[in-house]
């Protein structure tokens, strides 16, 4: 049960989980089955696919990452969800668009403004939390790499296979939403992560606004890393290189502690992974604690067709962090 500083059982704890991808959907799987209040800040450097089509042709925030979400906080009968992904693989302009993403450009049209819609797609699908753009204009992403190139757009980053110096959003003062910098000051706990270091993590945090007001705030603060590598973005990368190049990005050491995998994973599925140039992200233990993060292992990991977070496993170290933070406190 949850309780607030005066004891009020009725309290949910706030959280707020900022990132994109399909990390970040399957741990709000789990998230949504806690008695907390989620606001998911998502990313909008998207410039791929339908998301990147739509983007382009309808100049609106990419909606894919923001689907994705909104898909995996919905109380919703299967059939529904499996309809918001479905993705056309034949017609004039309708061939590789996902229907989901359709839905949040008409929402857009109909109600006049993105973030409008998505508030109003939510109210239909009985989401169960907020989920909104980290700002409401839509990014570009900008890497500089080491070999001395350059390369823009977020769908071909990871693809130049370079390795990553620095990347940066254009424009470099782009305003937060302002909900979402609310909901950050309101929050009992921040949570960054899993997802794309900096494809997916970064672009939320080079948002000024949005890193400003995670390092003001007095919340309990977490980073949930990766179990692999990602091919031409983090590759050999360990637990304590993701944290430096979210420092090295914006300055700050912002987490109190940090998630990660410590199981073994099977042979077999290395070897399927190795062949895709990723291998699991190794936990320097020692690297890590000696900036003064504390450190969350466990294993935390499923297999079926690919790798995925134990979504049930990791909300519930989640959960009784956040209450061990919050008990603290009062």
């Amino acid at each position: 049960m949850s309780l607030d500083a005066e004891g009020d059982a009725a309290y949910q704890p706030r959280i707020v989980v900022i990132g994109g991808g399909t990390g970040l959907s399957v741990m709000l799987r789990g998230l949504k089955q806690k008695p907390i209040d989620i606001t998911a800040i998502v990313t909008v450097a998207d410039d791929g696919g339908s998301s990147g089509r739509l983007r382009s042709e309808f100049e609106i925030i990419p909606p894919g990452d923001i689907r994705n979400v909104l898909t995996a906080l919905a109380d919703v009968e299967p059939l529904l969800g499996k309809l918001l992904e479905y993705r056309f693989d034949k017609g004039n302009g309708l061939a590789g668009h996902s229907l989901g993403n359709l839905m949040l450009a008409a929402m857009r049209d109909i109600t006049g403004d993105f973030v409008t819609g998505v508030r109003e797609l939510s109210r239909v699908l009985a989401v169960r939390g907020r989920v909104l753009p980290s700002s409401d204009q839509a990014l570009v992403l900008h890497a500089d790499m080491e070999d001395g190139s350059h390369v823009e757009g977020e769908s071909k980053i990871p693809k130049a296979r370079g390795v990553i110096k620095r990347v940066s959003i254009e424009p470099s003062d782009a305003r937060a939403l302002p909900e979402a910098l609310e909901a950050i000051r309101k929050a009992d706990a921040i949570l960054v992560g899993p997802g794309s270091l900096y494809t997916s993590i970064l672009p939320n945090l080079l948002v000024p606004e949005i890193t400003e007001a995670i390092v003001e705030s007095t919340s309990l603060k977490m980073y949930v890393c990766n179990v692999m590598t990602q091919p031409g973005e983090t590759d050999d990368y360990k637990v304590s290189d993701h944290l430096k190049a979210i420092r090295n990005h914006i300055g700050e050491d912002l987490f109190d502690y940090v998630i990660v995998n410590n199981s073994e994973i099977p042979e077999q599925v290395l070897v399927k992974y190795a062949e895709q140039g990723a291998r699991p992200v190794e936990l320097d233990r020692d690297e890590v604690e000696r900036h003064g993060y504390k450190v969350i292992a466990d294993r935390f990991v499923l297999f079926r067709t690919y790798l995925r977070h134990d979504a049930e496993k990791l909300s519930q170290h989640i959960y009784q962090l956040v209450e061990s933070w919050m008990f603290k406190k009062r």
